[in-house]
Formats: C-alpha cells, sequence, structure tokens
C-alpha cells in the first residue's frame, strides 16, 4: 500500500522482515522492474476498465442503465483478447501512462533513490512493536485494496502477457530522460553551428552568403548580418546578389524576408507568398509537397521547437506538414528541450547530433577534479555537521558507524571530535549500550603514551572486517605476567578482580601488562568506560586487616572496569583471506566514496595498493563501484561508488566557507590520500619554523573550501601556516579557530607559537587578539 505518507509492504509468508537493502534499487532499473509488474497489480486492471469505459471500447447494453460489473469484466477481457495482436494498442499504453504517472509518480521514486544511493537521504532501519502514525493510516486501506483481490477478472492479470511497444511507451510517459539528459550548452553550440553563427561557419562573401540562404531559408536583414564575418556588410552583399536575381524579397507573416531565388516556387506553393518578377522560369516551377520541404528545411536547421514556435514563423498550421514528416521518421517528437513544459519537434539526425554533443558535454564534466574537491567532498560523504541534534541518538551512531569499522583512533578522538560531529549530538551512554549489550566491539591499535588507538567493529562484522590493518606490524607484548594473562583470558572470559584473586602478581603490575594486551589488540573490554580513562590508576586494595566482612570495599579502577576476554574469540571461525580483503575493499568504498592508492596506504593495508585492487576489480565486474581517473594527482587507478561521483561532481559551487576538523578524522583527507601542502620558504631563504603538520591525536585542521590554511598542533598550543595569508586572511582564519573553540568543537587553545616561533612579540599579537584571542602571560587564550 501506497501514499504520500509512505509504503507498507505485507509479507504474510514472511518469518522475519526483509533486510532495508532491498529498497536500495539501482534509480535506472526500478522503471524495467515497475513495468514488468504492473500488468498484474489489481491497480493495472481497475485502471484498465476504467479506460475502456471511458474510451467507449466497452458499450452499455442498455444505454441510460448500469452495466452490472461482471458483464464489464467479461467484455474487457474479449477487449483484451484482441489487442494482444496489436503491440500498440492506446487504451494499454494510457494505462500504463496514468499508472506510472499520475497514480505512482515513478520519476519522484527514482529521484529518491537517486538521493539514498548518493547518501542525500539517510537510509534508517526502524522496527517498531506498534504501526507509526503514518503507517496506521495505510493499513486502513489494505481491506479497502485487497478485499476482492482473489476475484480480479482475467483480462486484468492477463495485460502483463501483452507485447508492449516499449519505444512508444516512452514516447507516451514524456521520454523524460531527453529533458534531463540533453545539455543546454550544447544544445546551445549545435543550433549556433546549424544556423551558421558560429565564427567559423560565417559567409565570407556574397556566395556564401546565397549558400546560407538556401540552407537556413528566409532570414530577416538582421539576421543575414548575424551571418556573415565580422568586417563584412551583408547589406551590399545582399544588394549585389538581388541584382543577380539570386536573392529575393518576399513578405512572410507580416515581415520583409530574403530568400534564394530557387525558393521562391517553396514559399509560393507552401504560404501563397507571390515571387517577385525577374525570376528564371526554372525557379517558377510547381512543387507538390512544398510544406513538407518547408517545415523538414526548418526542423534540420533547428534544435528541439514547439509546434507554436514554427507557427508563428510562417503564419499557418504547420501540423498536418509535422505529423506527415514524423509518420515518414524524418522528425521525432518528445519532451526534449530542457526546461519545457510541453512535446517538442526534432529533426532525427539533430538529434542524434545533440546527444553526442550532450555525450562530449558530459565526458567533459566526467573529467578529474581538483585535489582540493576531494577534502571537501569526504566530509559531506560523511555527514560532517550534516545532522541536527534532534534526531541523534543509538541508532544514528549505529548508522555512522558502519562505514567507520576498522579506523583506529583515540578514545577521546572518538568521543570529542567524530562521533559527535556526524551525529549532531553525542551521549556516552549510546557508545555504552551498543558495548555492553553486545552489538559493538573494539580492539585495540597501538599504543600512544599512557592512551592508545582502538577500532570499533559491529560484533557480526568483526570476523571479515577486523581486525584493524596497522595491528599486522605491531609486536606481541612478551613476558611472564602477559602470558599468565592469555592463559588465564584463553581459559575463560574474566572480570578484573577474578584476575587479582587468581594471578600472583602486584595489582598495578597486572593492569600495565592487561593494557599491553588490550592497545596490541589481543585483549578487548565488554565496555568502553576503561578507555575514557586517560591514565592507569591502581586498583584500591582490600585491607587485609580486621573483620573480612566488616571493611567497606574499594571499587575496582576505571581503567579495569568490566568484564576482559581475548580478542582471538572473536574471530573463530574467520573465513578465507580472499573474503576478509573483498570485505576490507568493500569498508574503504564505503567510508571513503572514492579508494585511491594514498588511501589505501594511509589505511596501513598490509601489501598495500596491490592487495585490494584485485577484489576492488571484482567489485567493479559485479557493478559495485565504478574504475576511473576521479581526482587529479593521484594514482591513475581509482575505485568510486557511482552516487560518490555524482556527488561529488554535484558539490555547490565553493563559497568560502570554513570547517574544522581533527587531524586524523576519516574526513580529512590531507596527510593521507592527499600529502601536507608544503611550506613556502621566508624572504631569507629559510623555511617556517615549528613541527611539521601530521595526522596527530590531539591536533586539528581549519581548511576553506577545501584548502588547509591553519594547523593546530596537538594541545592547541602552537599554529602553522599552511599557505601564505594575508592579514585579513589570517584574521578570519583564526577568528573561525576562536569559534571553534567556543562551541566546543576544538579544546581549549592556549597558543604559544605561530610557525615555531614565540607568539608573544612576533607581531601577530594584535591580530589574534582582534580574532577573539585573551592575553595571558606567554601566550594567548581561547576557549568556550
Amino acid at each position: 500500500i501506497w501514499s504520500d505518507d509512505g509504503i507498507v509492504v505485507h509479507l504474510p509468508d514472511a518469518d522475519e522482515a526483509p533486510a532495508a537493502e532491498m529498497v536500495m534499487i539501482e534509480p535506472d532499473e526500478v522503471e524495467d522492474l515497475v513495468v514488468s509488474e504492473l500488468g498484474g497489480s489489481a491497480l493495472f486492471g481497475a485502471r484498465f476498465r476504467e479506460n475502456a469505459a471511458r474510451s467507449l471500447l466497452i458499450p452499455r447494453a442498455y444505454p441510460g442503465k448500469r452495466t452490472p460489473l461482471w458483464q464489464q469484466r467479461l467484455r474487457a477481457q474479449n477487449l483484451l483478447e484482441v489487442a494482444k495482436d496489436f503491440p500498440r494498442f492506446p487504451v494499454i499504453l494510457e494505462t500504463y501512462r496514468e499508472c506510472l504517472r499520475d497514480v505512482l509518480d515513478l520519476p519522484a521514486l527514482q529521484e529518491l533513490l537517486r538521493d539514498l544511493h548518493s547518501r542525500k537521504v539517510s537510509l534508517v532501519e526502524v522496527e517498531t512493536p506498534t504501526a507509526s502514525p503514518f503507517a496506521s493510516s495505510l493499513l486502513f486501506d489494505y481491506v479497502a485494496t485487497y478485499m476482492y483481490e482473489g476475484d480480479t477478472p482475467n483480462a486484468e492479470r492477463r495485460a502483463a502477457a501483452l507485447a508492449l511497444d516499449r519505444d512508444l511507451l516512452r514516447e507516451l510517459l514524456g521520454q523524460e530522460e531527453l529533458r534531463e539528459l540533453i545539455d543546454p550548452e550544447a544544445l546551445v553550440d549545435v543550433e549556433a553551428s546549424l544556423q551558421h553563427l558560429t565564427e567559423q561557419a560565417r559567409a565570407g562573401d556574397r556566395d556564401a552568403l546565397q549558400q546560407v540562404l538556401r540552407r537556413l531559408g528566409d532570414l530577416t536583414a538582421e539576421e543575414c548580418e548575424a551571418r556573415v564575418a565580422k568586417g563584412l556588410s551583408a547589406a551590399s552583399m545582399l544588394e549585389k546578389l538581388a541584382a543577380e536575381r539570386r536573392v529575393a524579397t518576399v513578405r512572410i507573416a507580416g515581415s520583409e524576408r530574403l530568400i534564394a531565388g530557387e525558393d521562391a516556387a517553396m514559399y509560393r506553393d507552401a504560404l501563397g507568398v507571390p515571387p517577385p518578377g525577374g525570376l528564371p522560369e526554372s525557379f517558377l516551377e510547381e512543387m507538390p509537397e512544398a510544406m513538407l520541404a518547408l517545415v523538414r528545411r526548418y526542423a534540420r536547421t533547428h534544435g528541439p521547437f514547439p509546434t507554436a514556435q514554427l507557427a508563428s514563423r510562417y503564419g499557418v498550421d504547420p501540423l498536418p506538414a509535422l505529423r506527415e514528416l514524423e509518420r515518414s521518421g524524418a522528425l521525432v517528437r518528445g519532451e526534449l528541450l530542457p526546461g519545457g513544459t510541453e512535446r517538442e519537434w526534432c529533426d532525427a539526425d539533430v538529434l542524434r547530433r545533440v546527444r553526442r554533443a550532450s555525450l562530449a558535454h558530459l565526458r567533459s564534466e566526467a573529467e578529474a577534479v581538483d585535489r582540493r574537491e576531494l577534502a571537501r567532498f569526504l566530509p559531506s560523504w560523511q555527514n560532517v555537521d550534516a545532522h541536527r541534534p534532534a534526531g541523534a541518538g543509538p541508532d544514528r551512531l549505529r548508522e555512522a558507524l558502519v562505514s567507520l569499522q576498522g579506523v583506529a583512533l583515540t578514545p577521546e578522538v572518538w568521543e570529542r571530535d567524530v562521533l559527535p560531529r556526524r551525529l549532531g549530538a553525542y551521549s556516552q551512554s549510546w557508545l555504552d549500550e551498543l558495548c555492553t549489550g553486545g552489538e559493538l566491539v573494539w580492539i585495540g591499535g597501538g599504543a600512544l603514551g599512557r592512551s592508545g588507538r582502538v577500532a570499533l567493529y559491529f560484533r557480526e562484522d568483526v570476523r571479515l572486517a577486523g581486525p584493524p590493518p596497522a595491528n599486522a606490524k605491531l609486536e606481541a607484548p612478551e613476558g611472564d605476567i602477559h602470558d599468565a594473562i592469555r592463559a588465564r583470558l584463553g581459559a575463560a572470559p574474566s572480570f578484573w578482580l577474578d584476575l587479582v584473586a587468581e594471578l600472583e602478581h602486584s595489582p598495578e603490575e597486572l593492569g600495565e601488562a592487561l593494557w599491553d594486551l588490550a592497545w596490541a589488540g589481543e585483549a578487548t573490554n565488554d565496555a568502553f568506560a576503561p578507555l575514557r580513562a586517560r591514565r592507569l590508576t591502581a586498583v584500591q586494595r582490600r585491607s587485609r586487616g580486621g573483620r573480612r566482612f566488616a571493611t567497606r570495599r574499594g571499587a575496582a579502577a576505571q581503567t579495569v572496569q568490566g568484564r576482559w576476554s581475548l580478542t582471538a574469540a572473536l574471530f573463530e571461525g574467520a573465513p578465507a583471506a580472499g573474503p576478509r580483503l573483498r570485505a576490507q575493499a568493500e569498508l574503504m568504498l564505503e567510508r571513503y566514496g572514492i579508494v585511491t592508492r594514498e588511501s589505501v596506504l594511509a589505511e596501513g593495508v598490509p601489501g598495500g595498493f596491490s592487495a585490494l585492487y584485485g577484489e576492488l576489480s571484482n567489485l567493479e565486474m559485479l557493478g559495485t563501484c565504478r574504475r576511473g581517473y576521479f581526482v587529479e594527482g593521484l594514482g591513475g587507478a581509482q575505485f568510486a561508488l557511482a552516487g560518490a561521483v555524482e556527488r561529488m561532481r554535484g558539490l555547490p559551487l565553493a563559497d568560502g566557507r570554513y570547517l574544522v576538523l581533527a587531524a586524523t578524522d576519516p574526513a580529512n583527507p590531507y596527510g593521507a590520500a592527499l600529502s601536507w601542502p608544503k611550506r613556502e620558504r621566508d624572504g631569507k631563504g629559510s623555511r617556517p619554523g615549528g613541527r611539521r603538520p601530521s595526522r596527530t591525536a590531539g591536533a586539528y585542521l581549519l581548511m576553506r573550501d577545501g584548502e588547509p590554511l591553519l594547523y593546530v598542533e596537538r594541545g592547541g598550543r602552537g599554529i602553522l601556516r599552511l599557505r601564505p595569508l594575508e592579514s585579513s586572511e589570517l584574521a578570519e582564519a583564526v577568528a573561525e579557530l576562536v569559534a571553534a573553540a567556543r562551541d566546543g568543537i576544538v579544546p581549549k587553545l592556549a597558543i604559544e607559537r605561530v610557525d615555531g616561533e614565540a607568539v608573544i612579540g612576533s607581531g601577530l599579537e594584535e591580530t589574534l587578539i582582534a580574532a577573539g584571542f585573551s592575553r595571558q602571560p606567554r601566550r594567548l587564550v581561547a576557549s568556550a
């Protein structure tokens, strides 16, 4: 059941609801799928019977009296029996047109599917115990629609077996493909060429001008002037041609026009225009099909045109001639003109030329985009700052984490920079809910001082997608304590207090060894809370003196609470390397939309790009992705999802918008798919001081329209200018950083250095203070 509120699918024989991917139909295939199934539907049967009766093809047995429904069905069946031998039967075609356009609105469905594939519209799968308010209203229509489904007449059921003329059906449906595919600029270029308005096609002498009149037909003096080369006068040429009786002046539709002398008989017999005197007899011979020749020449020298345009040009009704030319195949009719509101006529050869020109324009648009466009595309593809806080919750968190599986980031970056920007709002309880409920698991991806990197996976995907690629280069921790913990967790998952009680080692040593295993990807916890602790804390020891049950117990430290287990159990029964590489390739396509050699190397995939190349090629063979050269300056072999390519090419024009991202955010291509910009030497020939930009946890990058401007060092103590900035540009960029700090997008900024030099006394103090920083001893501060 469908309406403007939604679609309800009833599957009485199914044990469980189908996956949400069921609705992810390819937009280009949906029309064929709907047409193939529409003929056997109750909708088609009802509309066919109505159309047949409206067309007076099912006459009433007794005028003035209603015909019983069963008699209408019998007559409709007889009508279809006859119509089966006529694929162009108008009632059948009209029924398809009415169902596909007036009832189902297929173009809107195709547009929605394109938005789903390009991720402009999100697909969220929700299971509710009762129908939603929108679905409830649809459910009431079920009985009304299907109460008599079993009594559907055979005539409607056999409609699907009719041999349809699909070309005629497409014409009847409006040829919306051509209206959308024809490029307006290509159409202008083709018409300019047909009308001799291009520089190469203009007339350079009077012989050429006379040939222009022969090809185009009647022209006004102004139109002739526009078709001669610069520096030449059409008036003098026409005067000489008229003296030679090669050009004549006639009056057509109330205006004076110039025609070639050879065409005088055509205009006389087609429009009743009296020819001027002095023309040779051979120019005045009778032309039986003058109107057809006149209309055909007009069509050959113009793009798609409506009937009214030709009628206005000549002041007569050209419809009979147009229809005759259409029957002969010289002209085609359909919704062809971009932005048009009616069906137009076009010469078949001109239409082919316009389509070829449009294809050439599309191919030029398919050229590789600038590298900065990739930097604009990735945040849009990953929905950075695309959602409002109102709809945030565990469901949106699940949706965001699907493509981020396998990305190794520090816990602080996950919860401060990555997830809140993709959800619109964030609560730690949502992530805790997914972890403690068993949906989500985390696996360490290497230690970083007191913290480390972790990758998140859905439990059902971890066998294929995990562990993090970088773990192949990590060394396994060695030592008696590590071996003891491995043996204990290998026997069964254990809580921290069980480890302390059963292993003969101090809690401090056990805690350090346990986290060594966690950062190496060998151990994990059912909770995410231990990862939020910034330092390892010793477990409070239980008092050994006094009465055992008379003392208050100390809680386990936050860094070790929860149940610990070995990650090896997650990979039991994991498939061979082939399916895992396939999963890695699919994940990278979902995450980045466009996968290049540089992005694969940045992920640290063992074997590099060559390891994934075969699987990416297989996905191309299956039609999942496309291979091409989409971003210039990167590797020649690039693979992309079709929706990603369209979305990148459809980005709005650059408008000077700023964007602040964490340096390690997957939506930041710099330092991964794109190299960091080279910092220019100063006037003394030396490079600017300070650290080089890198993808460091706690660092941030400020971009404008995809171009990197400022790099904020870890801890917010230094700023690097990634390109030369005028004082006004620097002030505007720094003001964006201050606004990001006040909004909580970046933590507190305490700038001590700019390009490696002390900010106090650098000459930039006033610029930063004017942008919103406050002065403190030895530094400038901006915070929420």
